[in-house]
């Protein structure tokens, strides 16, 4: 089977010469600050140059609740009015950094998003005109919690294209094998 340069094959077919195209042309990576999305944006990068694909960065935030007892503060209250524009600039501002990080060398084209929402419903919405989503592993609750980590096991079980996890590489070190 021969493929053109740039082109994902997620399928293949009885003719030689046919590919069967991703949804689209981009490699979406799920950021934050963890040691996890790190792993997984250095990964997504070099994803994205090997196939000559884009780059998108995402990441989600979300507005704080607030509770209170008496004082008038009601859940999903914000009593400053601007949590969510510093939220969000703070979240840009950080994602920028990463773009910039990540442009060394031969650069993907690279795009970015803060989006206001839980981060795995974020990614799954963004899965669907991506070529691929990357996302990192924290491994927090349960035994499958342990392996993947909640947001990226919601991301792998509703994802509209395929999912690659980045372990942990914390988890993973040599001297934790002896």
């Amino acid at each position: 089977m021969t493929a053109k340069e740039n082109t994902f094959v997620t399928a293949q077919t009885d003719r030689d010469d046919e590919v069967i195209p991703a949804h689209g042309q981009r490699v979406v990576v799920g950021v934050d600050s963890s040691e996890g999305s790190q792993a997984a944006l250095h990964w997504a990068v070099s994803e994205a140059r090997l196939h000559g694909a884009g780059l998108h960065l995402v990441m989600a935030w979300q507005q704080p609740q607030y509770y209170g007892a008496g004082n008038g503060l009601v859940l999903g209250m914000d009593p400053s009015g601007d949590t969510g524009s510093i939220l969000a600039d703070a979240a840009e501002t950080e994602l920028a950094r990463l773009g910039s990080e990540a442009g060394a060398g031969e650069r993907p084209a690279i795009t970015w998003e803060a989006v206001e929402g839980h981060p795995a419903e974020v990614l799954v919405r963004a899965s669907e005109d991506a070529a691929m989503v990357v996302v990192g592993s924290r491994g927090h609750g349960g035994f499958i919690g342990a392996l993947l980590g909640s947001v990226s096991q919601h991301v792998v079980a509703h994802a509209r294209c395929p999912v690659v996890v980045i372990p942990d590489s914390r988890r993973h070190r040599p001297e934790d094998t002896r």
